[in-house]
């Protein structure tokens, strides 16, 4: 196996709705972007994944130092020798890969968020980094194109927070800020017992519409001449933006099960906007 087929392995047995923004791409950015994605599987799956802390802190070291071995040009991971070439052509930087390895490392750490500035940073490390990432593979000429790719990636992971609630809490996780849920009444016990109560719904309508205000002002910064480049990333916000208006729709049932779209309608979804954008 290629470290490209290992790259396409990992990012189609994953299920993401990302898949599904790489197929309208060339080639060369379609492996590149597959190979960042597998990158950020690989680390994520650690964090999530593996159970012993230390452990973990060990695996993501070991990342940490292959990350040194790919930009010193002696990758010896199949993803990490897919993401070489793109290292040169798209601007995929050390530090950037570095910071997603960070906030990896915050899940290891931290389990509360006392209010949205330090999720923010959280979200920033392992979503807007990747989102800007992403938008240096997909192309763009006008630098406020960064700004809509960091406020994407933030919007992105606020509607995997608002989607993964009870997921989380079995994790003993809570991403919701501390002082969001003060506010509306809701206790961390509410939420690892799984209550669904209507101050709990309330809370949810209320990190939505902070979920959607992040994408309006994703689209806000997107200049028109960069649209077409970046149909990867509005192929992805129409698919989690769906998602979100489903969530929302069920009344926030997401205590005790997940919410997803099936295959068949991301991928309608995501050749309508190709088409469309």
């Amino acid at each position: 196996m290629t470290p490209d087929e290992y790259c396409q392995e990992k990012a189609a047995k994953s299920g993401s709705s990302f898949y599904y923004s790489f197929r309208f791409l060339p080639p060369d950015r379609r492996r590149a972007i597959t190979a960042l994605y597998a990158f950020c599987r690989e680390v994520d799956d650690i964090a999530d994944g593996v159970a012993d802390v230390n452990i973990a802190r060990s695996k993501l070291g070991w990342w940490r130092a292959e990350l040194a071995n790919l930009f010193s040009g002696h990758p010896t991971h199949p993803v990490s020798k897919a993401l070489q070439p793109a290292t040169k052509t798209f601007g995929i930087d050390q530090s950037r890969l570095n910071e997603i390895i960070d906030g990896m490392e915050m899940d290891l750490s931290r389990r509360r968020y006392q209010d949205f500035q330090s999720l923010t940073l959280y979200c920033h490390r392992v979503a807007g980094v990747v989102g800007q990432l992403s938008a240096s593979i997909f192309g763009f000429s006008n630098p406020k194109t960064m700004i809509y790719a960091e406020n994407l990636g933030l919007a992105f992971q606020m509607t995997n927070i608002i989607r993964d609630v009870g997921e989380d809490a079995r994790r003993d996780r809570i991403y919701l800020p501390q002082e969001d849920m003060q506010k509306f009444g809701v206790t961390n016990a509410d939420i690892l017992d799984c209550r669904q109560t209507p101050a709990f719904e309330n809370l949810m309508a209320f990190e939505t519409q902070r979920a959607k205000s992040l994408y309006s002002a994703a689209f806000e910064a997107l200049s028109p001449e960069d649209r077409r480049p970046q149909r990867p990333g509005l192929i992805m916000s129409a698919i989690y933006r769906t998602l979100l208006d489903e969530l929302e729709r069920d009344g926030f049932k997401v205590l005790n099960q997940r919410t997803s779209l099936t295959p068949l309608r991301k991928l309608w979804i995501a050749w309508k906007t190709w088409v469309s954008s």
